[in-house]
């Protein structure tokens, strides 16, 4: 463990299963292939628009959150986003927890996205 990781308490086991991709190479992953393609916003802020194909598993409903997710593959990517990219990071990582090993995240979120 490096010196800055002991400040920080930087986990470098998350960040090498978490890759955040700009709109246009997430795009390019998403397009074309069954992907497992989420949206961590509320019901209210999917049904305003969201990216197609998209899954809706709210990050504050924390029950529902971990009971939809292990219904998904943890040995298949997983494609996150969420308004604007904060709430996906902090999901990001408790599927880290749950055991998924490749989350990626839309930089910016579906603001960037629209």
């Amino acid at each position: 463990m490096s010196f800055l990781s002991t400040i920080f308490g930087h986990n470098n086991e998350a960040s090498d299963k978490i890759v955040v991709l700009d709109k246009i190479d997430y795009a390019s992953a998403i397009s074309n292939k069954k992907v497992q393609l989420v949206d961590v916003r509320t019901a209210n802020e999917f049904s305003g628009g969201h990216i197609k194909n998209a899954l809706n598993i709210d990050f504050f409903n924390a029950a529902n959150f971990e009971i939809s997710f292990s219904k998904l593959d943890k040995t298949k990517p997983v494609y996150i986003y969420c308004r604007s990219g904060a709430r996906s990071q902090k999901a990001a990582k408790k599927l880290v927890d749950m055991g998924f090993s490749q989350i990626f995240d839309l930089k910016g979120g579906y603001s960037r996205w629209s």
